[in-house]
């Protein structure tokens, strides 16, 4: 199981999720690489709900979830978790039922889960 394995993710702790840019606007496609995840479910959830969040960005009203994907495909962002093989969460496992149904908004909000939020509320808290 990729939770118990040691992993180099640049010398950070934790778990990392890279967020990748579709659009093809760039030369590399890596937007950003969110760090400092408590473990790998908590990986797995955000980028879950980040590419969630991304294909409702890309919903049209009335679009039928083959325009949604091809939307979110020329548009929209997709998020890998880094270094965990078989166990990290996969976007194409769940495409279609995502573009099929739109999302609540708890299933989206990836911001109440991001890392960096968390260690801003706990230096508040400090």
């Amino acid at each position: 199981m990729a939770e118990d394995k040691t992993h180099d993710n640049g010398g950070d702790n934790g778990w990392s999720v890279r967020i990748v840019d579709l659009s093809g606007a760039s030369d590399d496609d890596t937007v950003e690489v969110v760090k400092d995840f408590v473990d790998l479910m908590h990986a797995n959830a955000f980028a879950r709900a980040y590419v969630r969040d991304s294909i409702e960005r890309c919903r049209q009203g009335g679009a039928t979830g083959r325009d949604v994907l091809e939307a979110w495909f020329a548009f929209g962002e997709d998020a890998v978790v880094v270094d965990a093989d078989d166990d990290g969460w996969k976007s194409a496992n769940e495409l279609d039922d995502f573009a099929a149904s739109p999302a609540t908004p708890m299933e989206r909000d990836w911001r109440a889960i991001d890392p960096r939020k968390l260690v801003e509320d706990d230096e508040e808290l400090h």
